[in-house]
């Protein structure tokens, strides 16, 4: 999900339907968990192309190592 329909996503539940602030509070880690189980198998995904691969997403070797050697929480 894009940070941009994420936030459209939360914006719409909190005017639409307002949830208790326990309920509020659980949406809100539930989509920062997926957000960061998202980032972490992509950059494990991204380190295991072979050069081939990486010319064809317009990466060279270093740029995608940085990439996929980021922490999960790191946006």
């Amino acid at each position: 999900m894009t940070q941009t329909a994420t936030r459209d996503a939360l914006s719409f539940l909190d005017t639409a339907h307002p949830l208790p602030p326990v309920a509020s509070i659980a949406l809100r880690l539930a989509v920062v968990t997926a957000k960061w189980a998202q980032r972490s198998r992509t950059r494990k995904a991204l380190a295991q192309l072979d050069p081939h691969q990486l010319r064809d997403v317009g990466l060279d070797r270093r740029t995608a190592h940085r990439e996929a050697t980021r922490m999960f929480w790191q946006g």
